[in-house]
Parts: C-alpha cells; structure tokens; sequence
C-alpha cells in the first residue's frame, strides 16, 4: 500500500503529464498501482478488516436494552448481560453503541425580536451570605436577561418562595421602566410546574404580559440567562466579600452597569447601546401592583406576635383579639389595625428570627398590670355623696342669693 505521500505525488506528476510508466520507474512501484492511485480520488488510509473481540458475543444483548433504555448505565448494562471483564472496556463499547439508540434533538437556531422576550432564572453564588442573626446562607439571585439585547439586571431575594419571586420580579422591572412581551421561565416550583401558580397569572395579568413555561429538556429556549451564571461566577465572584444582602445587592448592581457597556461575541454590540429599541418595543409598565407580597389577614393572639415566612415580628397588643392585616415586601414588615398602623419592622431574611419591638414590650407590660390588678369599685356611700351646690344649679338658684339661716 502506498502512502499518502506517494500517492499525492503519483496524481501531480500524472497532472503533469508524466507517463504512468515513467511514475512507476520513478517511485520504485508497479503501473497498475499507479493507475489506481490516479483513479483514486480519495487517499490511501488502512483499514483493519472487522475482528471479533470480548465484547462481540454480548453486543446483540447490549443493543436491545439500549433499544428500550437509551440512558441505562454502563454498569447496570454489565450487570443484566452478564460481563465479567474490563468495565472500562465494556463502557467504551455501550458509548459506541449509545449513539445508534439515543433519540436525536435537534436545536434550531433562535432569533428574538425587540421587546418580545426576557429570561429568568436563579442563581445561586457560590459564597454563604451573612445575615441578622449571624448566620451564613447560600441565598437565590433573581437575574433576567432580555433576549434582543442582552440587558442583564439581577438582585437577591430572600427566598425561592412565590411572593419573593414576584416582589424580585416586580422590582427589576422597575429598573428596566417596561415589561417585555413574554417573561421566559423553567419549571421553577415559585412559578409554576406544567401551569403557573394563581398568584403568578394574576401578575401576569396585571401587567398584560405572558409567563412561559419551557418544556423539560428544552434548554436552549432559555440559554441565555443560564449562560450569564456562569459569567456571574468567573467575572463578579472573584475576590469579592459581603457584608449583607444589600451588600451584595449593592456590589452586583454596580457591576451590572460596567459589564451590560461590555460587547457581546454574539450580537457584536453593548447591551445598552441595543436597549433602546428594545425597551420602545415593550409594554407600558404599571404605576404600581398593591397585590403584591406576603398577606395575611389573622386575628392577633395574646401573644401578639404574627409569622412571615419563618419569622415571628410584634404587634402593639392593644390590637389583640382584633383582626389585623400583615403585609410585607423584600424589605419592611407592616401590620394594620383598619387604617392604623400597629407594627412595622425590617424584615429580617435569618430563619426563625424573634422581631420584637421595645415600645410592644412595655405596653404589654402595663396592660397585663392593669388586667391584674383592676381599680376597686367606688363605696356606695361614695356615690350617695354629693355637693349641694349642684341642687342650688339645678333650680337656678344664685348661692349668694340663698339664706344661709
């Protein structure tokens, strides 16, 4: 068999004009050799002719359970047919064959249109976060990438839970000043499996936008977002330290402003030079949703103390028996009494947390004192007492006109 070198040389010589016999003179080999090799137009390679090996005997068995189970492990695969050989050998062999039985998912190439589409997503940096109680936790990061332009914005929130979701949501889209025609999610259990939660259509439809709900194993539909994650970890990440929530909150968005004046391989422009024609081909955003947050409507128990989330906060105990409205944002827990305001605190993002307020403290302290220790009644000869001077006013007497004799 020739090699690659001799038969390039075989066709420029032909190319040339070279007789085939003078070739063959010339390279020490056979004309009929160099006839093939001019024919040839593909190059000499070797090719083994098909042996069998170890493994032949169990391929047949190996290509039906493939057939039926195409993510079935190499080692589940060895166990059912019964190989006692090299595992690693034998994996080498099912990954060969895994191809032929893995069904095929084509991913199309997506464009997006100004103002149709942002994606969402949580991330989760690596790095504990301090909080209120001195504790440290790994806490989500709300991040929304607006497709045409590439415009990223992000914050922390204190819980995957839906009314943190939707304050998260509600608060980027302040910054951005529009909403997008469509708000792209995953199968995130605060949105929605399948179909949203009521509590996410409403805000869908208080906005006049549509929430997406990706099908599983879809993930090129959301790529982007997802493809930021990573850029958040090796480009913000490093080297940098947080004192609190709003700490980070404060760093990220700072540095959101220098990385969306960066250019990006894909669109060959900077985020915010693209975001004004994406932000015209928005929706109009809302003045402002009241249905947002943590509500609850309770009836404040002698303890007067009502739950948000995992954290107990005071209420003035003059409210208690009453039914009070508890509301709260990322930020502030607020409890009414009709239209009076009777607690209000920072909400505190630490699990189990006691919020107490010093003022509900000593109220509940005077309030017990006087349930325990009531004010005698007045004597009756107390109430039979009475000034006569009150007689003379009755009937319209002067008291200097009466006679004292």
């Amino acid at each position: 068999m020739i090699t690659m070198e001799d038969w390039a040389l075989i066709r420029r010589l032909a190319a040339e004009g070279v007789p085939k016999a003078k070739i063959a003179r010339r390279l020490g080999i056979c004309r009929t050799t160099v006839i093939k090799a001019i024919a040839s137009g593909d190059p000499p390679r070797y090719e083994r002719a098909p042996a069998a090996t170890s493994f032949t005997p169990f391929e047949p068995r190996v290509r039906q359970l493939l057939a039926d189970t195409p993510d079935m492990p190499a080692t589940v695969l060895a166990e059912r047919v019964g190989w006692t050989g090299s595992i690693r050998w034998f994996r080498d062999n099912v990954n060969r064959l895994r191809a032929d039985h893995r069904p095929i998912d084509p991913a199309d190439r997506l464009t997006w249109a100004a103002g149709d589409v942002a994606q969402w997503d949580l991330w989760f940096p690596p790095r504990k976060i301090l909080l209120e109680d001195g504790s440290r936790s790994l806490l989500p990061v709300l991040v929304m990438t607006s497709a045409f332009s590439r415009f990223m914005l992000g914050r922390m929130i204190p819980t995957r839970k839906t009314p943190d979701l939707l304050l998260g949501t509600w608060s980027l889209l302040e910054q951005l000043g529009r909403v997008p025609r469509r708000l792209i999610w995953d199968n995130e259990p605060g949105i929605g499996r399948g179909k949203v939660t009521e509590p996410v259509a409403v805000f869908a439809g208080t906005l006049a936008t549509k929430v997406v709900l990706l099908p599983p194993r879809d993930p090129e539909s959301k790529g982007i977002v997802e493809r930021r994650n990573r850029f958040f970890e090796t480009s913000f990440m490093p080297g940098r330290h947080f004192g609190s929530p709003a700490d980070f909150n404060d760093q990220f968005t700072h540095w959101l402003g220098t990385a969306n004046a960066r250019v990006v391989r894909t669109t060959k422009a900077r985020p915010v030079d693209l975001l004004t024609a994406d932000k015209d081909a928005m929706l109009a955003l809302p003045p402002a949703l009241l249905h947002l947050g943590w509500r609850n409507h309770v009836r404040l128990g002698r303890d007067y103390y009502v739950r948000v989330d995992t954290s107990d906060y005071s209420v003035d105990p003059r409210s208690i028996g009453a039914r009070v409205d508890v509301s709260a944002d990322l930020d502030t827990v607020q409890v009414r009494h009709g239209d009076r305001l009777v607690a209000q605190h920072p909400r505190r993002w630490a699990r189990g947390m006691t919020v107490t307020d010093p003022a509900h403290v000593t109220t509940a302290a005077r309030l017990r004192h006087a349930y325990q220790h009531p004010a005698p009644p007045p004597s009756p000869a107390e109430d039979l007492v009475r000034d006569l001077g009150e007689y003379d006013r009755a009937f319209g007497l002067d008291s200097d006109q009466v006679d004292p004799s």
